[in-house]
This record gives structure tokens, sequence and C-alpha cells, in this order.
């Protein structure tokens, strides 16, 4: 069994998690950019969070991992092994590059249906993928889609 498997979260952690991330997905939406919001969490806790900040920082890669994986700064390998990273939207390319790159063994992603990036890749690195399919995750990315389609398109790589 790999060791990652010991800090499983728990449904109900996920849940919480997944609302510290639209918390971040909000914040990124009042402040004139895309609402996708992520966390890290390491044995329980919040180390880094982040939102998508392509537009407010004019930024090529600010993507909501990115941005949380930026905030939570420089950490150890054991520290990475022992983390999960969430996100309101199914992590694209990059994102799931970064992910790879760190070694980070779980990412619960709160949506699929508006955006699918790499899953299938992620997991087949051994990487441990849940998608809650929260409602409020999708709703706020349809609207904003519908909303903002050539932002969205821009952000996607469209």
């Amino acid at each position: 069994m790999p060791k990652h498997q010991q800090f499983k979260p728990t449904m109900a952690e996920m849940i919480r998690f997944m609302k510290e991330a639209l918390i971040e997905a909000k914040r990124g939406f009042v402040d004139g950019g895309i609402p996708i919001g992520s966390v890290l969490v390491i044995d329980g806790k919040i180390v880094g969070r982040g939102h998508n900040r392509r537009v407010q920082k004019n930024s090529a890669i600010l993507h909501a991992e990115m941005d949380c994986l930026e905030n939570a700064g420089r950490l150890k390998a054991s520290e990475y092994e022992r983390a999960t990273i969430y996100s309101t939207l199914s992590p694209c390319d990059m994102c799931s590059g970064a992910i790879l790159l760190y070694g980070i063994p779980r990412v619960v992603v709160g949506e699929n249906r508006n955006f699918k990036g790499p899953e299938e890749y992620v997991r087949s690195r051994g990487v441990e993928v849940t998608i809650i399919d929260d409602k409020d995750c999708i709703e706020i990315m349809q609207k904003f889609i519908k909303g903002y389609p050539e932002l969205w398109n821009e952000d996607i790589g469209v």
C-alpha cells in the first residue's frame, strides 16, 4: 500500500476544503478574474490558497492551482507526499504537470463538466483523483462561461 493512502481525507473533509476553494473562486471573480479556486492541504491544514489571477496580474500562468502552490511557498518533498490539492475545476495540463512534478498524491476536483483536464493521465501516474461534482462549482463556471466566453476561451487556450 502506498504511504500516501494513510493521509486520505474523509468525504466530510473533502467537502469542507472544497468550500474553501470555492471561496477562493468567488474572490477571483470579485477581483475581475476567472472564478476558479484552489487550496493545498497537508495533514488536515490549509497551507496554501489561490485563485485564477491571469486577468488581474496579466499573467500567462496564474491558474488557481499555480497561484495556490506559489502562495504555499517552498515545501519539502516529504510535505508534498502528504498533500491534497483541491480545485473547483478539473486541473488543466499545466496545473496537472505541477501536481505531478511535486508528487502531490491526491487531487480533489469540484467539477469536470465545464472543463475536463487530463484526469486519466494523472491517474495513470499514480495520483488519486476524486471528482465531487459539486453543484456550486458547476454553477459558478456555467454562469461565467456564458457571460464571458472570450475570456474563458483565452484561459483554456482556445
